[in-house]
């Protein structure tokens, strides 16, 4: 076996024994990624330079000598950061995102900066600037998105481990397409600061990993209190350790009944009926909940939230402060009409334009300050149905990975994938996208589990139980 082959609880069980070396396992994924790299193109920016330097410095911490990868909308001190999207430039931020900041502090070591959809805005990894993410299981098909980079490079084994972020289903239905597990942390549990900011109530940073006791070790390390993110939690108390032997006897999942009669492609489909199976001979009870405000209202609510935010945190991007600039425009108007027109890609532009709309106001008040209301109907709506159960099962994609440049033109079916991830961001919820196996012509599959807030570890723990049965994934022969 390959160095780069092993999970995070084995490199870090490696790295301790003397098994060996720091930099055994750094030339070892930096030769993984010289390898694949051309076909995946998970990368924006390579840091082998300054993960050589962080390796000189004799790093220690739980992850001393750890190789990892952030998605490119995470801050890196003195490292370019793009957000997939031209109007940055060659900007190199003057200050780390705390997430990396608790991950630097405990060792790990700096490969790269991975691909996203624009702004993190997309679901397939191909709005970015920097060209189109491959899906390492079949390259002729997309990674999910916007976090594609960051679940493809631990699919390829690039890293044992990555960071991503979910605004609406971002590393939960990327992580399902790899075949990775992802998870989407209760919002303010790890810190935002030095996120690049899409929807602020609505962006989580998380990890994915290749294993769910992988998930748990970076989740001990970046859920963290942060005095720098004002939504960041205090005073709460999370033990990710592992549980060899946890248990769901007795443990309520439920299905959503006015979800049950969505179209589910046949791989799913099997999948939903194996874990349920799985779930019921470990002892736990399959019901069902409703969540009637949810499915009539969270869709509409969730775009007129996220467009309204989104126009505030782009207006920033003027050619002014930093980022791509002109320097020959007659007027300042004509400077911001280039700077934007040429920076932001075309799906940005037309969040922007939406939440202009429904920011401004005459709209104001009908549509954005009524969306903040029926935000909290949906919050209680979960938070009734969690009254009566302890976890939520449910697709994390109706739909298997489509083929790059492939255009779905079922808008029920877009809908009904949307229903399985915004609400959970809506809501402030935990999800944690998990391997399920593979399809008949060699996919992954994944499937979601959703808990109450601030139940994150009593998740994964659920999760154990679900791999004992299922296994870990394949890594992908790209050779």
């Amino acid at each position: 076996m390959e160095l780069y082959e092993l999970n995070l609880y084995d490199v870090i069980e490696g790295l301790k024994a003397k098994k060996f070396s720091p930099s055994e396992l750094f030339e070892s994924c930096k030769k993984r990624i010289d390898s694949c790299e051309d076909k995946i193109h998970a990368l924006i920016t390579r840091t082998d330079d300054f993960a050589k330097s962080q390796l000189d410095e004799n790093p220690a911490g739980l992850f001393a000598g750890v190789p990892t990868i952030l998605k490119d909308n995470m801050c890196t001190n003195g490292i370019k950061t793009t957000a997939a999207s031209k109007i940055l430039g060659e900007w190199k931020p003057p200050y780390d995102a705390t997430a990396w900041k608790f991950l630097r502090d405990a060792g790990a070591v700096l490969m790269g900066k991975a691909n996203m959809d624009e702004f993190a805005m997309g679901n397939t990894c191909g709005s970015s600037a920097y060209g189109a993410t491959h899906n390492p299981n079949d390259l002729s098909r997309v990674p999910g998105g916007s976090s594609g980079g960051s679940a493809a490079v631990v699919s390829a084994a690039y890293v044992p481990f990555s960071l991503g972020s979910d605004t609406g289903g971002s590393i939960r239905q990327p992580a399902s397409y790899c075949g990775v597990y992802g998870l989407k942390p209760t919002y303010g549990m790890v810190s935002r600061y030095g996120l690049i900011s899409y929807g602020s109530s609505l962006d989580q940073i998380g990890p994915f990993a290749r294993t769910v006791r992988d998930l748990q070790l970076v989740m001990s390390v970046i859920a963290n209190y942060d005095p720098m993110d004002s939504s960041c939690f205090r005073n709460k108390n999370h033990d990710f350790s592992h549980n060899e032997n946890p248990s769901i006897k007795g443990k309520k999942i439920a299905l959503v009944k006015e979800f049950q009669d969505f179209t589910l492609d046949a791989p799913i489909s099997d999948a939903m009926n194996k874990i349920k199976k799985i779930l019921e001979d470990e002892g736990a009870v399959i019901t069902e909940v409703s969540l009637p405000i949810v499915a009539r209202y969270a869709v509409a609510c969730y775009y007129a939230l996220a467009m309204s935010e989104a126009h505030t945190n782009l207006e920033r991007y003027d050619g002014v402060r930093y980022g791509y600039t002109v320097n020959d425009a007659s007027s300042l108007k004509e400077m911001f009409e280039r700077v934007r027109s040429y920076g932001f890609g075309s799906e940005v532009k037309s969040r922007i334009i939406a939440g202009t709309c429904l920011t401004e106001p005459k709209r104001c008040e009908e549509y954005y300050v009524a969306a903040t209301k029926v935000r909290t109907l949906i919050a209680q709506d979960f938070a009734k149905a969690f009254n009566d159960v302890d976890f939520i099962l449910q697709p994390a994609t109706p739909s298997m990975q489509p083929k790059i440049g492939e255009v779905d033109d079922d808008a029920m079916k877009g809908y009904e994938a949307d229903l399985y991830t915004l609400p959970v961001n809506l809501a402030g919820l935990p999800g944690l996208s998990f391997f399920t196996g593979y399809s008949e012509n060699k996919l992954p599959v994944g499937l979601q589990l959703i808990g109450p807030r601030w139940s994150d570890s009593e998740l994964l723990h659920a999760g154990v139980v679900i791999e004992r049965h299922t296994g870990d994934p394949k890594i992908p022969d790209l050779n």
